[in-house]
């Protein structure tokens, strides 16, 4: 779908592009809440609008990347980002926050669809998923070792991913413009592996609500219940994303040796027990152990299940449309942790949200071991597309990360 010559760092920044949203949530829906006259659940509400809107833009798009073209799709969806969260960090209207948050999160489904869709036509998806990972758990880090400093508002998250979108944009220029002709004709083609798919989706989810619960109101449950300031609130999130940084190296590291099965299975196991740990803390060691612990295992096996998901179809609709329901799971996060919280308490929510990882962990495992994940493990056929020349653009590292 892209050529081979093409360099990932374009889809590698568009991930970062695209993923840093839902990577801040915590500090944009606090911010929301204190910025704003909201209230917490209504804050928790227009985080999840947004990944909504994210997500939508993947069910709309991912079976037309080759049609638009992957150039002009990612423009469009930068565009869309730098509008939507620009307007929403520079306004105190409420309704004007909430129209720029949804074309902002469309935006950046938008550009994560583009480079979901590149990264899953290339040799080594695993591979190219860590170091998106990578990236986008640095950025967000510095986001909020940064944010604290430049004083209230919520604008500063926003800002932050407006930004991002801005400097992003000039790399477009080494995406192809259009896919060939002959691939071109097999977009109708069904989709390989059916059952497995829609099993991974549905399953991921139901992973990705639990665990976006607790992201969306883990700021509060350090501020309200642990009793930090948001400084340290906002360095234990560094830490704990620094700790993912390794995390996803060592996954990187070991690629396939593992198998995908024990990664996912286990892995699913271990982080709701941190889920619940974190849900309960009540000072500091507790809440940053649950935290930091939990976000190194996190994305370690995010990126098993988005290469299994990268596995199901060499053209990258699965892992599209996985990801898709994957960010509908997130986008109903904020909202559930919200009310669960609001009606049991935090601890309470943490226990229900560990619970429900341990069933779809079994599921999750299943498709897992009956793929085999074989694209993960052998080399693949790559058809080379010829993408007119254009100038070399200035590399753009924004210690950001990348796309599925």
């Amino acid at each position: 779908m892209f050529a081979r010559t093409t360099t990932p760092w374009p889809l590698v920044a568009l991930f970062t592009a695209g993923y840093l949203a839902p990577y801040l949530l915590p500090t944009t829906v606090g911010r929301l809440d204190s910025g704003l006259p909201l209230t917490a659940t209504q804050a928790g509400a227009i985080g999840s609008a947004l990944l909504l809107s994210s997500a939508a833009a993947g069910f709309l798009l991912a079976s037309r990347v080759d049609r638009v073209g992957p150039r002009t799709l990612a423009r469009i969806g930068l565009t869309l980002a730098v509008l939507g969260y620009g307007t929403a960090a520079l306004t105190t209207c409420v309704p004007a926050v909430v129209a720029g948050a949804l074309v902002g999160g469309f935006g950046s489904g938008t550009a994560t669809t583009v480079a979901a869709t590149g990264i899953a036509g290339r040799q080594d998806p695993h591979r190219l998923t860590t170091l998106g990972l990578l990236s986008v758990s640095a950025l967000a880090g510095t986001v909020y070792l940064t944010v604290p400093h430049l004083g209230a508002g919520h604008g500063r998250p926003l800002a932050a991913i407006a930004l991002t979108a801005l400097a992003v944009w000039p790399l477009t220029g080494r995406l192809p413009v259009r896919t060939t002709a002959p691939q071109t004709r097999h977009t109708t083609a069904p989709l390989p592996h059916l059952r497995s798919g829609l099993v991974l989706a549905a399953t991921l989810l139901c992973w990705s609500l639990a665990q976006n619960s607790l992201w969306g109101v883990s700021g509060r449950i350090g501020l309200t219940q642990a009793h930090l300031s948001e400084t340290t609130v906002g360095a234990v999130f560094a830490v704990a994303l620094g700790a993912g940084l390794l995390g996803v190296v060592g996954a990187g590291a070991l690629g396939p040796r593992l198998g995908l099965a024990l990664p996912i299975g286990a892995g699913t196991v271990l982080i709701s027990a941190c889920i619940a740990l974190s849900a309960s803390a009540t000072d500091l060691a507790t809440f940053a152990s649950g935290e930091i612990a939990w976000n190194t295992i996190y994305p370690i096996v995010l990126s098993y299940v988005i290469g299994l998901a990268a596995s199901l179809d060499p053209r990258g609709r699965w892992a599209v449309l996985v990801g898709s329901a994957s960010s509908l799971g997130t986008a109903a996060g904020p909202l559930t942790g919200s009310l669960l919280a609001a009606q049991a308490g935090f601890p309470v929510m943490g226990l229900v949200l560990a619970v429900g990882l341990l069933v779809v962990a079994v599921p999750m495992t299943a498709v897992a071991l009956h793929t085999g994940g074989r694209r993960l493990l052998q080399p693949v056929v790559e058809i080379t597309v010829e993408a007119p020349a254009v100038p070399t653009q200035r590399a753009y590292d924004t210690a950001g990360i990348a796309p599925l």
